[in-house]
Formats: structure tokens, C-alpha cells, sequence
């Protein structure tokens, strides 16, 4: 029951933790922007505290490669607090190889059935990821085969998630949810980044919404994998 209410307390420090950066975030307060130091390196770690003391997720198989993503998540987050070009590309990096435990970790208890989903999932990125990497492109040279590569792993993700067999069908969908909600936050972030020269200060907010939302929805899917 203690570590229940941990698991609980923890989650409950996480969105306001989220929240709070997504706020801060969008503002156009340069004040405001800085004080993400304060908030924006707590939001893994608790999240991860959050899965680690959960008792529902100590019998899931999807438990160790969340956390790995989680950790990954976190040095991209502490990255992409730069606004330079190397910071983008360490923080992809990092993120990329996060989805690519996620990934691991979907396939490895996918289901024996084939299910809808990876060919939309295929269709939207095959629409979407051009623009973002031309206009990545321009920017940066460096940047273009980054967002490429990224892009991909971000999409095979969603695509991956379709097929993740689990004892709940909550835990699929849950799942489910997260992994589309991240490839909205990074399509926002690539849209507000490379195609918008004056992009509006809502649009950080939404990333970070988007993002922390998909993260914690990501994390709790994992410990309803565990769920008999």
C-alpha cells in the first residue's frame, strides 16, 4: 500500500511539474524561460520514480525498456534546454535512442496477430517528415539526415505500439495514446522550429503539454502491462 501511494504521489508531482514547464514554456518572459532549470530536469526522474515504485509494474514486461526511454528522454530534455544546433543533435540522439527501447520492448510482446495500424502510421509520416526535414535542411545541413533518421525511429514507435499484445486491453491503448501524442508534440516542434519563422509563444507550451502528457501516458501503459 506504501509504495501504491508513493506511485500515486509521485505521478501527481509529475504533472504538476508538467504543467508548470509548460507554462513557463510558452511564455514570452525570458525570466520565465530560465526558470525551466528548475523544473524541466525533475520531470523524468520523477517519472521514473513513479514507474520504479509502482506495484503494478513489477511483473511487466514492458517495465526495464520504459525506464530506458525514460532515462534517454531525460538527456534529451537536459539537450534541448541549448538552442544551438549540437544541443538539437545530442537531444535527437538521445531521443532517438529512447524509441528505440520503446520499440524493442512493443515487439518483443507483440502480438501473434497482425492488427491495423503500422500502414496509416507509414502514410503520415511519409507526408509529414519531408517538410520537416527540408526545412531542418536549411537551417543546419547537419540537421536534415538527423530529423530523417529520428523522424523514422518516432514513427516506427506508433507503429510498433499497434501491435503490442498485453494482458489489458487499457494498457494497449494507453500505450497507444502515448505514442501518437508523441509524434503530435515533435510534429508541432518541427513545424514551430524548421516551416515558421515567427512562430506564436503557444506553441512551446503545446510541445511540452503534448509531450509530458504522451511520457506519463507511455509510463502508465508500461505498468498496466504488469497488471494480471
Amino acid at each position: 500500500m506504501l509504495s501504491l501511494l508513493s506511485s500515486t504521489k509521485l505521478k501527481l508531482v509529475y504533472v504538476a511539474i508538467a504543467a508548470a514547464d509548460s507554462w513557463l514554456s510558452g511564455s514570452a518572459n525570458p525570466t520565465h524561460h530560465r526558470a525551466r532549470v528548475l523544473t524541466k530536469p525533475l520531470l523524468m526522474p520523477t517519472l521514473m520514480a513513479s514507474l520504479v515504485t509502482d506495484p503494478k509494474a513489477a511483473s511487466s514486461p514492458l517495465r526495464t525498456s520504459t525506464l530506458i526511454a525514460q532515462a534517454c528522454g531525460w538527456g534529451g530534455d537536459l539537450a534541448l534546454m541549448g538552442d544551438r544546433p549540437q544541443d538539437f543533435l545530442v537531444g535527437s540522439t538521445s531521443f532517438g535512442v529512447g524509441h528505440a527501447a520503446y520499440i524493442s520492448g512493443f515487439l518483443a510482446n507483440r502480438s501473434h496477430t497482425r492488427r491495423p495500424g503500422p500502414k496509416a502510421v507509414a502514410a503520415l509520416w511519409a507526408t509529414t517528415a519531408p517538410g520537416m526535414v527540408f526545412g531542418a535542411a536549411r537551417q543546419d545541413k547537419r540537421l536534415g539526415p538527423t530529423i530523417a533518421i529520428y523522424s523514422a525511429m518516432l514513427a516506427s514507435t506508433v507503429a510498433a505500439s499497434t501491435q503490442l499484445e498485453s494482458p489489458t486491453k487499457s494498457a494497449r491503448r494507453v500505450t497507444m495514446a502515448g505514442a501518437g501524442l508523441f509524434m503530435l508534440s515533435d510534429t508541432i516542434l518541427g513545424t514551430r522550429m524548421f516551416l515558421l519563422r515567427n512562430p506564436p509563444h503557444w506553441m512551446e507550451s503545446a510541445v511540452m503539454a503534448t509531450y509530458t502528457a504522451a511520457q506519463l501516458l507511455l509510463s502508465e501503459g508500461a505498468a498496466r502491462a504488469g497488471t494480471e
